[in-house]
Formats: C-alpha cells, structure tokens, sequence
C-alpha cells in the first residue's frame, strides 16, 4: 500500500539525514566562534556516540553543544534528530521549531519536523514547512513525496500527482515513488497511465512481488489477458504460495475464456484455503458455466457452510437449483437464507422469479408476495431525493437513464440497441449505468451508442441513487426487474421523478417507487393484468419487443417433415420453465402423435436430463423419441430450429426471446397464454405477427392444436418458407417505428409528471 511505501521511504530517509549538514548562518563573532567550535566537537563525539548505537549519550552531546552554542542551528538540529531517534517526539518537535527560528531555511529541518507534523494530520502547518523546504530546494524529491501525501490526505489528488511527477522528474527510476504514483493514477481513473508507472516500478524492481501483482491484476481487470500473464507468472514464482496472486489466476483463466484451466486453478487455491469464501463463490460460478451443476452446488453449499450469511452463496444456489428444474428445493434455500441474512432483498428477488416458474400457485399469491417485497423495500430504503426541482416543460429535452447488470452479451442489448441507435438525440439524451463486473464487444458496442456511459458496478444502492440523481436524470427505466442482477434497491430511493421498469421481468416490481411497467396490449390486456400490478401499466401500440437475432444464420427453408417422414416437436426455452404440468401436456402431445420426435435443447445437465425423462416416461414416451442437447454454442442453437417443425412454448412463464428465435429461423410456435403477463410474451409475439390459430385458448387447446398443425404438411412447409420474412417486415423488427413509440411513451409519462403537483 502507499502507507506502507512511505513508511519504508521516511525510514530511508531518517537514515540519509544522520549525515546532514546545517546551512545556518550566523554572526561569527569571535567568541561566537570559538563556541561553535566547541559545540562542533560535541556534535562530532555525538555522531561517534549514535554510530555505536548510543542514542542518550549522543543526545547528551547534541544537548551540551546546543547550551554552550544556543544561537547554533546545527547543534539543535543533531539534538532534534537524535531525540527523535530515540523515540522523543515531542521534545524533538520542539529543538526543529528552535533551529528554525535561527535558520528558517534549514531544509531539513522544515523537513523533519514537516513530516512529524503530517503524521499528526497538523496538514496546514506541515504544508508550509514542506513548501518552505521545497523553496529552498526545488529538487528535494523527499519532501515533493511527501508533500504529495500531505496533498492526497486533504484530497487533492491533482496536486498530488504533481508532486510526484516532480519527484520522478529527479528520480525517474524510483522504485517507492513509481508505485505511489500508479496508486494515485488508478485512483484518478487514468488507467493507462497507471500501467505505464506500474511498468517502470517492474523494470526498477523485477524481483518485488507487489509490483508485479498489482500489475498483473490491473491488466486483468483492463482485459489484457495476455499483456497480464509474464507478470502473473513472475509475481507467482517470487511467491507461489501467495493466495492473492493463485485468485488472480483463476480470473485471468476467465477472462481469457479458459474455464477448464479456470476452475483447476480454483481448485488448487482452494486446497490451501478451504474456506475462503470469494474464491468458494467465483469456484462455483466457473463450475456452473461448465455446466458442472452438481458439482457448483456442492461449492455453493460449502460457502454457506462456512459463512450463513453469505448472500451471494444462497442466491447463487438458488439460480443452480432453478437451472436443474428443482424449483422446490430453491425456494426452500432462498428462504432459509432469507432467515440468516440481514440484507436479503437479492435472495427474495430470485424467490419471486422463482415462484413465477412453478406450477399450483395463484396468480394472486404471487402478486402478493410481491407487493410485501415492495412494502419491505420502501421501508427500508426511503424515497430521499424529492420533491424534483426539474423543470416542468413536458416538450423539452429529457434524460433517460438505462440500468441494467447485463449490459454484455445477453438478450436484454438485444432489445436496447435499437434504442440506442435510433433515439432522437434533439429530443433525448441517453444515460446508461452498467451495475455488472463483466464487459466485453457487445458492451463496447452499447458503450459508443449511449450520450453517456456509467461503469456502475462497484457503486453500493446509494451511491448509484447519487450518482443518478446528480445526473438529473428524468425518467429512469430499469430492465431487469427481479431478474439477473436487480437493482431495486436503488430504485427504491425514487433517484428520478419518473421511473418505469421494462423487458427484463415480465411482471410487477410490487413497489410503489417504480411508477410504470412498459408493456403491450396482448400481455397485458386492458382490464386483465392490472390487478397485479403495484405500477401504472403503459402499453405500446405494436409491441414491447424489438427484435434482433444475436448472429445471422442461414436456415433452411424446408419444413424438416418433408425430408424426415415424421413431424419433430422442440423446445427452446430455459429448463426452469419446463414444469411438471409442461412435460404432462407434451406427454400427450406425443402420444397422440404416434411417430412424432420431441428435442429439448439447453438441458443443464444429466440431473435435469433425468427429471424430465421420469415424466416423459411416465407418460409412456419412449426415450427414443426424445432427444436432449446440452447449452450449444449460439449459432448451433439458432440450426437446431432448422430440425424442428414446431415449437412448442412453456407454461406458466412464457417464452420471449427464444418465441422470436424460432420465429426468425421459420419454425412455428405453439403457446397457451395465462391470466398474467409472464405467460404471455409468446402470445403478444405471434399476435404481432398476425399468428392468432397459434395462441391456444386453454391447456387442452395447446394440445389439441399441436396434434392438428403436426398432421398439416403444407402449412408447416408454407410457414418454414415464409415466416423469417414475414417476421423482418412486422413492427417486431422495425426498429424506428419501435423507438418512435418507446419515445411517445416517455413523453406521456413526462407530460403527466409535468401536470402533477408537490412530486
């Protein structure tokens, strides 16, 4: 650290200053003269005497020369200093004062007792004893560092930097001053000049440990794997046992995209620290994108083991647990660690997401549960910025802000870049605030597209709710909801007058705070959904989507039925929303389509495998008629919609993303819409692209329409030819048209802040 940098920098220094010399002047008179002759024997015996290691007789000397000299600024310099060798702050302190009051321009002395006085936080009086020194001698690199400390401790890190950039300037391969420079640099986010001052503090100190890691992890975390691994390798081989450096590697593994080395470097830290709970985290999150669920689970269980109260242990369980389809049994470790954790509003988002994916539940007990979370939360985390002093012009320039935690490659930037790109700069200025830790191409896409980017993610809920209500921002849109990462804690402080949640959940906050839920009329019908909504529901007049596929690949304009002999029936969507009551209806979906094939893609693992074999089986489905594919790379997954003929939606949380997948590739999709709106995204798709005969009306509908369309060959075959360009001409990919509503939209949320009062 730069505390202890300096600490080793004043204890050279104390060192360097026992061989001084006063530049005092005096008037020599003759007996003046003869006493400083005399006390420059004293001080020589004395020198004699500390050079043995015997500070009081040295003292002693420095005292008698000072009494016989008193008007000598060298003798109660050597005394100043040898008292505060020998531990004598205090009366050192005063002998500096002594000395200068005859030599005001001791250097060193301003020096040293500048220093005492810093370490004190005497900040004002040591300023201009340094100052004082510095004057004196404009090269004194010392004092310019420490001056540089003085500076940064009353948080001037501007003129900090300066003073170090003047001590480099007269030693630029300074070891301790290149490393507080690269402290302050970072800390001043110029972090490409921060690499450089580490890079000179490696090249004058090879073998330092510090150096090296501190390089290394900056150019991990600047995602600069390869500029990152000689340094990494070399902080490893002065200490390979260093735990730091051994979590260090695991994060250059992932950042490089190396989970296998990753998680064995995981693995190997973890044999020299079991417990050690970040790492048990990040070991389980590498695990759990191998798709090594079981295993991920056992390192989840071990963090909370080791800590009850680790939040991120319970959450990330949960998320294990739901991927495998044991709904049940995440609901039951979310709420146990709901009981041992103070702060659990994250674990009782991942509840409701939970909740919405399983079967037997009312709709109103979920609302419910909702609106206690948002009870609880508004509490907690009261509204602390109102009332807005924005000015009320509802045709004026608006600023929007975007939150979101996963703004990278994930399907939330699917439906913002249209946004981004066809806002209406004269009319809206775009802020977005990126609360993740990873970035990567699509996030520097989302980077160039926003007015104003916002690295958000080491932000604590308040301090985002600052930095946005800085910003002044007028209509703040969250897009994740209780998914992903959820960032209603910061919504809940009402940082912007007008706040709305969008695309991430498809459901209600259960807050107050947040006034509107974008939407659309076919997942929230007018006089339907209202009643379980806390928010004012704004519906768009095509569609809430915008759609754009991650990567173009080409499909087959064949129906696979036509080549196969047989219909094939798929899925697409996340297992969790695979439910019991999903697998019985595609039991019999099956069964009355005799020499029909089922594919389910995206199957975690073997445990998920071998749940929703039992109800298939139970069904009487032969395993030879179902096939189950692990998560494929992206452009596989898009082919795979070239082998199936229909696709077959899940219940009761609908498919939304992977609805419009299908429907770009040409592949029919067949949903049963609930009462909410979480069942309803593939119904509000088809709707828009005017395929009402693929809404059904009721469970025993979806399948009696799945068992008609399989035994319709040609208006499978028709659809396959002609549904990718009859999806490209709809408002679903009409990305102007989309954002000239979504503008609309906000202009009447505004238009009705406006028109409020004491808001």
């Amino acid at each position: 650290s730069s505390a202890a940098i300096f600490a080793i920098m004043l204890g050279k220094l104390f060192e360097f200053f026992r061989n001084r010399q006063s530049s005092a002047v005096v008037s020599k008179t003759p007996s003046a003269l003869t006493s400083f002759e005399d006390a420059d024997l004293l001080i020589a015996e004395g020198n004699r005497a500390e050079q043995t290691g015997d500070l009081p007789g040295a003292c002693e000397h420095y005292r008698k020369a000072a009494q016989i000299a008193p008007q000598y600024a060298k003798a109660h310099f050597n005394l100043a200093f040898g008292l505060e060798a020998s531990g004598q702050i205090d009366q050192a302190c005063k002998c500096y004062e002594v000395a200068l009051g005859i030599d005001p321009g001791n250097i060193y002395a301003n020096f040293n007792l500048g220093r005492q006085l810093f370490s004190r936080k005497a900040f004002t009086e040591a300023e201009f004893l340094l100052r004082r020194a510095i004057a004196g001698n404009p090269d004194f690199a010392d004092a310019r560092v420490l001056m540089s400390a003085l500076l940064q401790a009353k948080h001037d890190l501007e003129g900090a930097v300066m003073e170090l950039e003047q001590a480099l300037r007269i030693r630029p391969d300074h070891f301790a001053t290149l490393c507080s420079y690269a402290d302050l640099l970072w800390k001043l986010n110029r972090p490409d000049e921060t690499v450089s001052a580490l890079r000179s503090a490696v090249a004058a100190q090879p073998g330092d440990y510090d150096a090296n890691f501190s390089l290394a992890r900056l150019l991990v975390e600047l995602n600069k794997p390869v500029e990152a691994e000689q340094f990494l390798q070399q902080a490893l081989r002065i200490k390979p046992d260093s735990l730091d450096a051994r979590a260090l590697l695991v994060n250059f593994f992932v950042s490089r995209g190396d989970l296998q080395n990753a998680a064995s470097a995981a693995q190997a830290a973890l044999e020299l620290h079991p417990d050690w709970l970040d790492l048990l985290y990040n070991y389980g999150l590498i695990l759990k994108r191998l798709k090594r669920l079981s295993e991920a689970e056992t390192v989840f269980r071990q963090a909370i083991a080791t800590d009850r109260t680790y939040v991120r242990g319970y959450h990330m369980l949960g998320a294990v647990l739901i991927t495998q389809c044991r709904i049940q049994e995440a609901l039951d470790v979310l709420r146990d660690g709901q009981n041992h954790c103070a702060d659990s509003f994250a674990l009782k988002s991942s509840e409701l997401f939970a909740l919405t994916c399983q079967d037997g539940i009312s709709n109103e007990t979920v609302f419910a549960r909702h609106v206690d979370f948002g009870k609880r939360i508004e509490q907690l985390y009261p509204a602390r910025f109102g009332p807005f002093d924005h000015l009320r012009d509802p045709d004026r320039l608006l600023r929007i802000g975007y939150v979101s935690g996963d703004f990278q490659r994930h399907v939330i930037p699917l439906f913002v870049l249209p946004l981004l790109e066809e806002h209406d700069r004269s009319q809206f200025e775009v802020h977005c605030y990126s609360t993740g830790d990873t970035t990567d191409h699509v996030t520097e896409q989302l980077k160039s597209l926003a007015d104003v980017w916002h690295s958000a993610g080491r932000l604590s809920p308040d301090e985002l709710a600052d930095q946005i209500h800085g910003d002044r921002i007028d209509i703040l849109i969250d897009l994740a909801g209780h998914s992903g990462i959820p960032n209603l804690q910061t919504f809940a402080r009402q940082p912007a007058p007008v706040q709305a949640t969008w695309a991430g959940y498809l459901g209600t906050t259960g807050m107050t705070r947040i006034q509107y839920r974008i939407s659309d009329h076919f997942c929230d019908p007018p006089g339907l959904t209202e009643r379980y909504h806390t928010e004012r529901l704004l519906r768009l007049p095509n569609s809430q989507w915008c759609y754009r596929p991650f990567v173009e690949v080409e499909y087959q304009s064949e129906a696979p039925m036509i080549r196969n002999g047989h219909v094939t029936f798929g899925s697409f969507n996340q297992t969790a929303k695979i439910t019991p009551t999903v697998r019985k209806l595609w039991g019999q979906i099956l069964t009355q389509v005799p020499d029909s094939r089922l594919v389910i893609v995206g199957v975690a693992d073997n445990q998920t495998r071998d749940t929703l074999w039992q109800d298939l089986e139970n069904a009487g489905i032969e395993r030879s008629r179902v096939a189950m594919f692990t998560y494929v790379p992206v452009e596989d997954y898009y082919r795979w919609f070239s082998r199936v003929d229909i696709a077959l939606d899940t219940m009761p949380y609908s498919g939304g993303t992977t609805t419009c997948d299908a429907i770009f590739m040409g592949t029919p999709v067949i949903t049963c819409p609930g009462p909410c709106s979480s069942s309803r995204s593939a119904g509000s798709i088809l709707n828009t692209l005017g395929l009402n005969d693929w809404i059904a009306e009721s469970p025993e509908d979806y399948v009696r329409r799945a068992v008609q369309f399989a035994s319709n060959s040609a208006t499978i075959a028709q659809l396959h030819a002609t549904l990718r360009s009859i999806m490209i001409e709809s408002p679903l990919m009409d990305q102007r048209r989309f954002t000239r509503d979504m503008e609309s939209g906000f202009r009447q949320m505004w238009k009705t802040w406006c028109a409020q009062t004491g808001e």
